[in-house]
């Protein structure tokens, strides 16, 4: 029997629908129902129904196609099961309305010959009726299951927080499984376990299907697949792959294999891939460890060597759209930008990314500014010239700016004398800092109000009342271009 397309909802017991009272199904032949699912139900009066069918279906006919001629002394009953058997059906329902008034004997024989199990549809049922029936039970199967899946992730979240989270994970796994969870050490030894133990075969064939997920040691060796599932003993048999990439693997047998249990299952081995990640290369330790010691008050670049090799940059990121960044967002762009440093601060996700791994390009659904690349003790610095790129870049409808750190005239003039100049030339606007990001945001996009209120997030009125509020504290003429080339090298240096 080929093994039926399976479709993505759950299959109904043929049980259920013969307790179903509103349909008043029997079955006449056949093996047992206990046992028998139904995937979909169609409907032919096809003589060779085989072509149309792809396996678990519940076929119903009313015996249209059946000749005359046919009876106990022929082979048509014979052949008409046989072919359905071949395709893969669970069941066969006949009614007996309007064409037959009974279910033809030959045909009770040859189902209980081929172990087809056989229904008869009563004249008061329609099989539009049986169909919508088989639909309302697949619904309601798959409610449960989602309900099921949803209680095992928040459990499985759960556990994972607690003391022990591996052997936590382990245990909530089995319990929802009603088997057993073992995780695997990257030497293929059993590091805990949690549920009812399988006997030594199971045990030894699970340890062994474990290895075929394991990723291999060797240059040019074929990928190892995430997953892979067997069975023994009635025990359905799986390891998983956990993504961490040291070798960790979890193993599952239990008495049963459905869509629900896979995905616990792959809820469980993530959970697990985060943990033994952390446990395994000691970055969550190292992070912990340098957050402790800024909080000290120990120098940031005395604790960068926790953190991983420099240089530094800050991206600053912004969703495209309105509304903050929730948490999982930002943790997505960390993870696409290769850093584990993310601070979802407000409408703004800040990154610490090694130099090496800056982006290049734009990623969909963001906008970037990223700062140049420093050494720790330039941290600071680096997060605001990320602030001004994104701001900007927001300005300009850009998707990406990096901080501009070139040479220019500017670096001719001693950084010391520069700053006096600066703080000497700017003292009567840099005491109101609203004023002083305005002018510098004003400058830096040419003087375009629209541009300065998007970046700023104010309204264009606000902006020009704040220009012209530094250039009454300033005394000076705002529209003249040196004028605004000496602003701006002043405000380069405070």
């Amino acid at each position: 029997m080929p093994d039926p397309a399976v479709p993505p909802t759950p299959p109904v017991p043929l049980t259920a629908l013969l307790a179903r009272e509103d349909l008043g199904l029997r079955q006449l032949a056949g093996p047992p129902a206990e046992g028998v699912v139904v995937h979909w139900v169609h409907t032919s009066e096809m003589a060779d129904p085989y072509p149309y069918l792809l396996g678990g279906e519940l076929l119903l006919s009313a015996g249209v196609h059946i000749p005359e001629a046919a009876g106990p002394g022929t082979s048509y009953f014979d052949d008409y099961v046989s072919r359905i058997v071949a395709a893969g059906g669970a069941a066969l329902g006949f009614g007996v309305a309007p064409v037959h008034d009974t279910v033809p004997e030959a045909l009770v024989a040859a189902c209980a010959s081929h172990g087809l199990p056989l229904l008869e549809v009563p004249p008061r049922t329609t099989f539009s009726g049986v169909a919508r029936a088989v639909w309302q039970l697949m619904a309601r199967a798959r409610l449960a299951e989602l309900r099921r899946v949803t209680e095992a992730q928040q459990s499985l979240a759960t556990a994972a927080s607690r003391p022990d989270p591996v052997p936590s994970v382990l245990r909530q796994l089995a319990q929802r499984l009603g088997g057993w969870a073992v995780l695997y050490g990257p030497e293929g030894t059993e590091i805990a376990g949690a549920g009812r133990e399988p006997g030594d075969e199971a045990r030894a064939a699970l340890t062994r299907l474990a290895q075929v997920v394991r990723p291999a040691d060797g240059p040019g060796e074929r990928p190892a697949p995430s997953s892979a599932t067997d069975s023994l003993g009635g025990l359905h048999l799986a390891a998983y792959s956990l993504g961490a990439g040291h070798g960790f693997v979890l193993g599952v047998a239990a008495p049963q294999r459905t869509a629900g249990d896979h995905t616990i299952a792959s809820v469980a081995a993530v959970l697990l891939s985060l943990l033994t990640g952390e446990q395994q290369s000691g970055t969550g330790a190292a992070r912990s460890s340098a957050l402790v010691r800024m909080l000290l008050g120990v120098p940031p670049e005395e604790v960068a060597a926790l953190l991983g090799d420099g240089p530094w940059v800050v991206v600053r990121a912004r969703p495209d759209g309105d509304g903050a960044p929730d948490p999982v967002a930002a943790s997505a762009l960390g993870a696409a930008l290769g850093s584990a440093l993310v601070d979802p601060a407000g409408e703004v996700v800040r990154v610490l990314v090694p130099a090496d791994r800056a982006p290049a390009d734009p990623l969909p659904g963001w906008t970037l500014g990223i700062s140049s690349a420093v050494e720790p003790e330039d941290w600071p610095a680096a997060d605001t010239q990320a602030a001004r790129a994104l701001a900007r870049a927001r300005a300009t409808r850009a998707p990406l700016l990096r901080h501009g750190a070139r040479p220019a005239f500017a670096d001719l003039v001693p950084p010391g004398e520069a700053a006096a100049h600066a703080r000497a030339l700017l003292a009567p606007v840099t005491a109101h800092p609203a004023l002083t990001e305005t002018l510098r945001t004003w400058l830096s996009l040419h003087g375009s109000w629209d541009r300065t209120a998007v970046a700023l997030s104010v309204h264009r009125n606000t902006v020009r009342q704040r220009i012209a509020r530094c250039a009454a504290l300033l005394a000076t003429d705002l529209d003249d271009p040196d004028v605004r080339m000496e602003l701006w090298f002043a405000l380069r240096h405070i």
